[in-house]
């Protein structure tokens, strides 16, 4: 693979193209089983679709969480005219081979293939994944907070407020563009994270010009969690972690299983196919016996029964390997279900927590500035004795 990979970047120096790879992702619905002869022909028929037929390639089918995918990627560099494939209008090819790919395996079509589908808004950039997870949030959590925000507010104050529910607070960026910063001081892109365009922020929020910056707001929200509510940041974390550790340690079992299974098979289909090998090679004969079997044209009738007996054992290994992954999937599916359980319930935890620790924040500053008022009053002993509600002056 590397060395494949190797030479294709070799040959792509020969020209001027930049990006001399094509790759693709080729991802079944979650509970739906594809084989590997599924992968090779939806590879096959994306090849031809892009005009890259011919072209090298390189297939990865592995699995994550449960479920079985691949990863394709073709050499775009044409290694007789030295130039690289062009790939005019390969999003639309692609996604009319996905309708008919989910047609033709009758799997449900996703909102996103139907003809009337939308643009599902939980893509992510591998920045915003990668950022995610450092937190050890869910980048969709945070997707859908940040659009069911957008989608409720019709201002820049509704925006902030509905941002406000979920703990994400409204700022200048250093660029003046709209951030959103969380009670751990993280920073988001308001148009990234709410998959919106420029010129949709500026329709519906106007001008950050009278949001305070970035820093401002970090330094406020640092001032304003107290201790109690870092404590409570921490425990649930920390619980949480707990809650998925014994899940995870059952995933990393069964991920170590599933592997000495495939190694033993693969150790079994490798000498099975050396002693098969070995016993076609002996109906060949040597010597004049040979001699006598390639004039009579015995030894070409040999060459080609054992040509088709190698391609009969290859797709026995294929449908072998096959059905063990299946069956794999099926154990791993039903962890899965758990994992998910608990993902959802800590993500309902999450957000609790969010809630209560704005509801204490907004209680801190409404003391805060009740007791501002209180220390601007002038201090006449009459007014006092007006403010309680009675008064000795006639």
């Amino acid at each position: 693979m590397t060395g494949a990979l190797l030479e294709a970047q070799a040959i792509a120096k020969g020209t001027q193209c930049k990006q001399y790879l094509f790759s693709l992702s080729l991802n079944p619905p979650k509970d739906a089983f594809a084989s590997e002869a599924d992968f090779e022909r939806a590879a096959d028929q994306a090849e031809e679709r892009l005009g890259l037929t011919g072209q090298p390639r390189a297939i990865i089918v592995h699995e994550k969480e449960g479920r079985r995918h691949a990863h394709v990627v073709w050499s775009r560099i044409n290694g007789e005219k030295m130039r690289a494939v062009n790939l005019a209008h390969f999003k639309n090819k692609l996604t009319a081979l996905s309708r008919e790919l989910y047609l033709e395996h009758g799997w449900q079509l996703p909102s996103g293939l139907r003809p009337d589908g939308a643009r599902n808004p939980l893509n992510f950039t591998l920045e915003e994944w990668q950022r995610a997870k450092r937190q050890g949030v869910d980048p969709k959590e945070i997707k859908e907070v940040f659009r069911d925000a957008w989608n409720r507010a019709d201002s820049q104050q509704a925006f902030a407020h509905a941002l406000a529910e979920y703990g994400y607070f409204l700022a200048k960026g250093d660029r003046r563009g709209f951030v959103a910063i969380d009670l751990q001081g993280e920073v988001y892109s308001v148009a990234r994270w709410a998959s919106v365009t420029t010129k949709d922020i500026k329709v519906k929020l106007g001008a950050p010009d009278d949001l305070p910056p970035v820093a401002e707001v970090a330094r406020g929200l640092s001032d304003q969690i107290t201790s109690q509510l870092k404590t409570y940041i921490a425990e649930l974390k920390a619980r949480q972690a707990a809650e998925r550790a014994p899940l995870d340690q059952r995933r990393d079992e069964l991920r170590s299983l599933h592997r000495v299974e495939r190694d033993r098979l693969a150790a079994k289909q490798a000498e099975r196919w050396k002693q098969e090998t070995e016993s076609r090679a002996a109906r060949l004969r040597t010597g004049l016996a040979g001699l006598w079997d390639t004039l009579s044209g015995k030894a070409k009738a040999i060459k080609e029964e054992n040509r088709l007996e190698a391609y009969e054992g290859l797709r026995r290994d294929q449908r072998q390997r096959d059905a063990l992954i299946a069956d794999q999937l099926r154990e791993r599916r039903a962890l899965q279900s758990s994992i998910d359980a608990l993902r959802a319930r800590q993500s309902k935890d999450r957000r609790t927590l969010a809630r209560d620790a704005i509801m204490a924040l907004r209680e801190r500053v409404r003391l805060q500035n009740a007791a501002g008022k209180e220390a601007e009053r002038p201090s006449d002993p009459a007014h006092s004795r007006r403010k309680r509600g009675f008064s000795l002056d006639r």
